[in-house]
């Protein structure tokens, strides 16, 4: 299983998989879990694609800096793995925090993102919805912080969710470094350069021009993200009553959309 060294002591872990004539896959995971995550994916996409699925900073494998875990660094730091890699291009796949990584990625390099793919994204958040999020930063920021974490991962289920995808998740959250989870979601959410909020992820996400799929649990976000995409093949889909994690419950639904949308778009 191969690292890449990109210097100033970051160094990531990543799985490459499978061939293909177009562009590779690159497979983002969300806040608090890792690579893994692409488990009920990357042998079916393997068959037609080469895969590229890595760990972000501060999360599984890859090193754990003091400083510096947010998704702009992440972005930067999947640019610097393609080259590494020497991929000009790829179809860049990211589900909620990796979908506002991968979106990073594609508008601060665009000739790096041919194609994005966002799975019930970390962006488009109302007033409403963040109203207690800085109760969940201070609490990040205490004694207990992934009791808080786990709080905060219950909004990621329903009654639809898998007992072991519950369980799968909570062992990876109480495996990551306390300062990782809440740089990571002050980044997202709650500093004044954040992307995560409205009206700020309007006018970021406006400025991706490739072809965009994207996967949401909520109608309302889901017709919220139809009017900032550009590309005549883009296209945004809703599957109400899915939990977050939408792409690990419904693995062979997910494949079947995600290989129609690449043929087509």
């Amino acid at each position: 299983m191969p690292y890449a060294d990109l210097g100033q002591n970051i160094r990531l872990f990543y799985t490459d998989d499978g061939k293909g004539d177009g562009p590779p896959l690159l497979l983002v995971h969300g806040w608090g879990t890792d690579s893994h995550q692409w488990s009920w994916h990357i042998d079916a996409l393997a068959g037609k694609h080469r895969v590229i699925a890595v760990d972000l900073r501060g999360h599984g494998y890859s090193s754990v800096p003091d400083e510096g875990n947010t998704p702009r660094q992440m972005a930067a730091d999947l640019a610097a793995l393609l080259d590494r890699l020497a991929i000009p291009e790829v179809i860049a796949i990211g589900h909620s925090m990796g979908g506002q990584v991968v979106s990073i990625l594609a508008v601060e390099h665009p000739d790096k993102v041919c194609k994005l793919v966002a799975l019930d994204p970390g962006y488009g958040i109302t007033a409403d919805v963040a109203r207690t999020f800085p109760e969940t930063v201070a609490a990040l920021r205490g004694p207990h912080a992934h009791a808080a974490a786990e709080r905060l991962d219950e909004w990621c289920t329903n009654a639809a969710t898998p007992a072991v995808i519950r369980r799968w998740h909570k062992r990876r959250l109480y495996g990551m470094a306390p300062h990782v989870l809440l740089q990571a979601f002050e980044a997202m959410f709650t500093e004044p350069d954040a992307l995560g909020m409205r009206p700020a992820s309007d006018d970021y996400l406006a400025r991706r021009e490739c072809p965009v799929l994207s996967i949401w649990s909520d109608p309302e976000r889901a017709a919220w993200e139809s009017g900032l995409c550009k590309h005549p093949a883009s296209k945004v889909v809703c599957w109400e009553g899915s939990s977050h994690r939408l792409h690990e419950e419904r693995p062979g639904e997910f494949l079947l959309v995600l290989r129609r949308w690449l043929r087509t778009s």
